[in-house]
């Protein structure tokens, strides 16, 4: 099942953290999404490309993804973050992919030295438009490529492993080879089903 159409593209970026949500337990919440477009001359995996953008810092690829804010909801959120950062709109996927754990950097409200507890709250967006022009245009390219090469360049494990959770849910064989230690991250097909916690996984 496929959600509304998300938001109009803004036409700048959200930037502070004042409306940013939390957990009971400190948890920092965001959003984001798996954008992929499918052909629909070609059968399975080999229909799917799947859309990476570059890290603001440009240390390699990323999927897009942000802070969820207390004046909108997850859906929203995540497609916001997603036309933010890569300039795509499209559908998203019903239900949520689930939710992945990272360490992120300090904020405002922890001290410098604290790591923090992220959880990032997953969709896989069927895009339906490429923009020319979007808030982090200048910052970010965007990479479409296969599912077997976004598996191998894709910058984080969480990430990899919220791409791995979506091919396993729908029965396809996982890329033959991936990066180092893939494979251990890939959760049990319940896990991202139920949108439960995956095991926590430190950003570099």
């Amino acid at each position: 099942m496929l959600a509304s159409e998300p938001l109009p593209a803004p036409e700048k970026a959200r930037v502070g953290r004042d409306l940013q949500r939390y957990s009971a337990d400190g948890e920092r919440l965001l959003a984001g999404c798996i954008p992929i477009r499918v052909n629909p001359a070609k059968d399975g995996m080999a229909a799917v490309q799947v859309l990476l953008v570059s890290s603001r810092g440009g240390k390699g690829l990323v999927f897009p993804k942000g802070g969820w804010e207390t004046d909108e909801d997850v859906e929203a959120a995540a497609a916001r973050e997603t036309v933010e950062e890569a300039g795509v709109r499209g559908r998203l996927e019903m239900p949520m992919l689930g939710r992945f754990r990272y360490v992120g950097k300090p904020d405002r409200k922890h001290s410098a030295n604290t790591q923090v507890a992220c959880v990032v709250h997953m969709f896989v967006m069927h895009v339906a438009e490429e923009l020319r022009t979007w808030p982090e245009q200048e910052q970010r390219q965007r990479h479409w490529c296969s599912v077997e090469e976004a598996c191998a360049k894709c910058r984080h494990d969480w990430m990899r492993e919220a791409l791995l959770s979506w091919l396993q849910q729908r029965g396809w064989s996982l890329p033959p080879q991936l990066p180092a230690g893939a494979q251990s991250a890939l959760p049990q097909p319940q896990t991202a089903c139920n949108g439960q916690l995956n095991g926590l996984h430190v950003a570099s």
